[in-house]
């Protein structure tokens, strides 16, 4: 399963982490970014849902429309969840 960090400079810098679950990718708004010191607690939001190609986006959302600014690719990569994420996430919810 995949996992993709966009740095996206909309209105505020911030980091939208997203997770491959159910085909999909789930999405976190983190404002202050991630923390290389694993004891930093940061605040991330549960957003927007993307489809999977969402994950290869880099570029530009023009002025005007939602999100708008540059959005990078920080990191991506594999991961393997822990039992069922679905499951997971409504226990969470």
């Amino acid at each position: 399963m995949k996992f993709v960090i966009h740095e996206h400079h909309a209105s505020r810098l911030h980091y939208d982490f997203r997770l491959e679950i159910a085909g999909v990718l789930k999405s976190w708004a983190i404002p202050k970014g991630p923390s290389m010191n694993p004891s930093d607690k940061r605040l991330a939001v549960m957003w927007t849902i993307h489809p999977l190609e969402y994950g290869e986006f880099e570029g530009i959302i023009p002025q005007g429309q939602y999100g708008a600014g540059a959005v990078v690719i920080w990191d991506s990569g594999e991961f393997e969840p822990e039992g069922d994420p679905e499951s997971s996430l409504k226990k969470e919810g």
